[in-house]
C-alpha cells in the first residue's frame, strides 16, 4: 500500500498529464462530427431523436454506417487515451514490484476521465454522450477479461430484450462485480498489492455509477415500459 500511494503522490505531475490527455481524446465526441459530415453540416446529433450524442442516436436517427463509424471512433479514441495512460505510468513505475498493479490502476484513472471527455466534451459545450462504448475501450485495454464478461453480458441482455439501453446498464452494474472476482480471487494470490484490488474495484464502481446516472431517463422509460427496441434508419 505505502509504495503504489508513494507513486502516486510521487508522480502526481504524471498523473495529471495522463488524465488531461484522456479527457481531451475523450471530448473528440465521433457522434457530433460524424452526423455533421454525413448531413453536410446541417444536422447535429444532439438536437435529434433522443438528443444523446452516442452510437444508438446516430443508428436510428442517421443510419448504419454513420452508426458503425462512430462506434469504431468512440472504442479507438478510448483505446488510445488507456494505452497512453498505461504508458506514462509504466515510465515511472520502472522495474518496482507494484510495476503491473501501478499501470492497470493508471488505465482505470485514464479510462474514466476519457468517458468524462465523451460525456462532458469541452470542443462541444460540453454536452456529449453516455460512454458506453468510451467504457468498453478501457476495458479491453486495462483488462481484457472483464471485456469479455461485460461483452457476453451485453450480448445476452440485448439479443432477450433488443433494448441497448437496458444491456448497458446492467452490463455497468456488473462492471464493478467482475472486476471484484477477477482481481481478489486471481490477481491477488499472483502477488498483486492488496490495494491494487479495492483501488480497480473503486474505479469501476465509480463508472458504473456514473453510467447508471447518464441513463436516468432510460431507467424512467424501462420502468414505465416505454423503452424503444432497437431500429435504424434506413
Amino acid at each position: 500500500m505505502s509504495g503504489m500511494m508513494s507513486f502516486l503522490s510521487a508522480n502526481w505531475y504524471l498523473v495529471l498529464i495522463a488524465v488531461v490527455i484522456a479527457y481531451l481524446l475523450g471530448s473528440v465526441n465521433t457522434a457530433v462530427i460524424v452526423t455533421k459530415i454525413f448531413t453536410k453540416g446541417k444536422e447535429d446529433i444532439r438536437e435529434m431523436g433522443s438528443g444523446n450524442a452516442g452510437f444508438t442516436n446516430v443508428l436510428r436517427s442517421v443510419g448504419k454506417v454513420p452508426a458503425i463509424l462512430t462506434i469504431v471512433c468512440d472504442l479507438l479514441k478510448s483505446v488510445i487515451a488507456v494505452a497512453c495512460g498505461g504508458w506514462l505510468f509504466s515510465i515511472a513505475a520502472g522495474s518496482s514490484e507494484n510495476a503491473v498493479a501501478v499501470i492497470r490502476i493508471g488505465m482505470y484513472i485514464c479510462g474514466f476521465f476519457c468517458i468524462l471527455g465523451h460525456s462532458f466534451p469541452v470542443y462541444f459545450h460540453f454536452k456529449g454522450g453516455k460512454g458506453i462504448v468510451t467504457a468498453a475501450g478501457m476495458m479491453l485495454v486495462a483488462d481484457w477479461r472483464v471485456f469479455l464478461l461485460i461483452l457476453g453480458t451485453f450480448l445476452l441482455v440485448f439479443i432477450i430484450s433488443r433494448i441497448i439501453s437496458l444491456a448497458s446498464i446492467i452490463c455497468a452494474c456488473m462492471f464493478p462485480v467482475y472486476t471484484f472476482v477477477l482481481t481478489f480471487f486471481f490477481d491477488l494470490p499472483n502477488g498483486y498489492p492488496w490495494l491494487y484490488v479495492p483501488l480497480c474495484t473503486l474505479a469501476a464502481l465509480g463508472i458504473c455509477v456514473f453510467v447508471v446516472i447518464k441513463h436516468s431517463s432510460n431507467i424512467g422509460r424501462l420502468i414505465r415500459g416505454e423503452e424503444k427496441k432497437i431500429t435504424a434508419k434506413k
